[in-house]
């Protein structure tokens, strides 16, 4: 560790990428800075994806060793390092659900009850970085309303519920922001990949 680093208190007051710029020269202390901040968001991820306590906890450590090994890789100008944390959590989360599928480690009536549209967050055709920056772009198409309850429910961890006593609005109004939001920033997601698919194979017509 450096002679030089910041000392934790300080380290507590550092954005997101100034923790990841120390973490990146050897700062252990600023990793730990990284989990106290984030680790319920990856465990609330996890969990909603997992529905298990348990698995979501080995999640969560199995995410943030990740992050720790691949921490050079971090670009704070191609997205934040919450979106960062939660592709990570996102795909690791699904895949391992589909490995407890496999294993049947799940019963069907449990499987169903998880909802398609709330575990939907980033295209896992994306790589990591690529998915932060187009997620960022989504975000940016919806509606102040719709992109309030998707912050406050991803990187917040609140059920709708939640939400509406937050912000004083319906709960039915707050599930129309949440929905009708996934579905704009999907039909987003989804356009742009039609379109880099299409321009992949004019480029093949080419050569």
């Amino acid at each position: 560790m450096r002679g030089d680093c910041p000392f934790y208190s300080e380290l507590l007051r550092l954005s997101d990428d100034g923790l990841m710029q120390e973490v990146c020269a050897g700062n252990d202390d600023a990793f730990a800075v990284v989990f106290k901040r984030y680790h319920h968001l990856v465990q609330t991820v996890a969990l909603r994806i997992l529905r298990d306590a348990a698995e979501a906890e080995d999640m969560t450590q199995a995410v943030f060793l990740e992050i720790f090994r691949n921490a050079a890789q971090f670009d704070c100008h191609r997205g934040t390092l919450k979106v960062w944390l939660l592709q990570y959590a996102y795909t690791r989360s699904m895949n391992r659900r589909n490995y407890l599928l496999i294993r049947h480690a799940y019963n069907t009536t449990e499987v169903s009850t998880i909802d398609e549209a709330e575990t939907f967050w980033f295209p896992e055709r994306l790589q990591v970085q690529e998915a932060s920056r187009l997620s960022s772009e989504a975000m940016a198409c919806l509606s102040d309303s719709q992109r309030q309850t998707i912050t406050m429910f991803f990187f917040e961890g609140l059920t709708c519920r939640e939400i509406a006593v937050r912000t004083g609005d319906t709960y039915a109004n707050i599930r129309h922001h949440y929905y009708r939001g996934l579905d704009q920033m999907r039909a987003y997601l989804d356009l742009l990949t039609f379109k880099r698919t299409r321009s992949r194979k004019r480029e093949d017509l080419s050569l």
